[in-house]
């Protein structure tokens, strides 16, 4: 099994930690972000991987080449500026697209201990286009999902758009986390810079199943914040992530 990890990101939020090193480098437990990322990964079944790169790039590629890729088939997309998760997915298309079986799309800046298998499995069964893990949790940013797990609308702030019309519509958090038919990659119009949740909106308008994996009962954390890595190192003191 396949998967991309989004590790391109300036990490501003995350600074002074950024400063000197890519967020994929922050360590939590005396790991990195993305030895804590690959290791969730090949625990769920995934030995080849692409990463997309830009901010101190090259400090990425030398870290997985002095960690002899902790044992898998790692791939590094780089990216002179800055692609934003769809446009970044479709750059890495060709690697994603070697296989016929769903992938993984994971952000670096999230540790969870969400059951990969468990999701991939759900995928699966229903045959959605993707399916995206999501909990109920307070945020400025939800999507909106109907009473069968369809994606069916966002709401930001004050503003709602809703791009299935005369449902129910339960408003719940992503985690950064996908699987995907490959599929999906032709189906990406959207050229440069763009988010993979418009794609997503775009092609649920169409009718294509975009689905809910919820994951409530799992440990969750954005790490895009320094108070939030902070957190994360106490949770980790504490066992509460494995």
């Amino acid at each position: 099994m396949r998967a991309m990890i989004l590790a391109a990101g300036l990490g501003t939020r995350l600074r002074p930690f950024t400063d000197t090193r890519p967020k994929a480098l922050v360590a939590i437990g005396g790991r990195t972000l993305l030895e804590i990322t690959l290791s969730r990964l090949r625990s769920g079944g995934v030995q080849d991987v692409i990463i997309n790169v830009h901010h101190f790039g090259e400090m990425i590629a030398d870290y997985l080449h002095a960690s002899s890729s902790f044992g898998m088939h790692i791939e590094v997309s780089r990216e002179d500026v800055l692609l934003d998760t769809g446009g970044g997915l479709k750059k890495a298309g060709w690697f994603l697209d070697a296989s016929a079986e769903p992938f993984i799309l994971h952000n670096v800046d999230v540790l969870s201990t969400i059951d990969l298998e468990r999701m991939v499995q759900a995928h699966v069964r229903t045959g959605a286009l993707a399916t995206l893990a999501v909990k109920r949790r307070d945020t400025s940013r939800y999507l909106l999902f109907d009473d069968q797990g369809h994606l069916c609308g966002r709401r930001h702030g004050q503003q709602t758009e809703l791009v299935c019309t005369g449902r129910p519509a339960e408003p719940l958090a992503f985690c950064g986390i996908h699987v995907i038919s490959s599929r999906l990659l032709p189906m990406l119009t959207e050229g440069g810079a763009f988010s993979i949740i418009d794609s997503y909106l775009r092609l649920a308008a169409a009718g294509e199943e975009i689905r809910a994996f919820r994951a409530d009962e799992y440990y969750w954390r954005d790490l895009g914040r320094v108070e939030s890595v902070e957190q994360a190192e106490k949770d980790f003191q504490q066992n509460l992530i494995i």
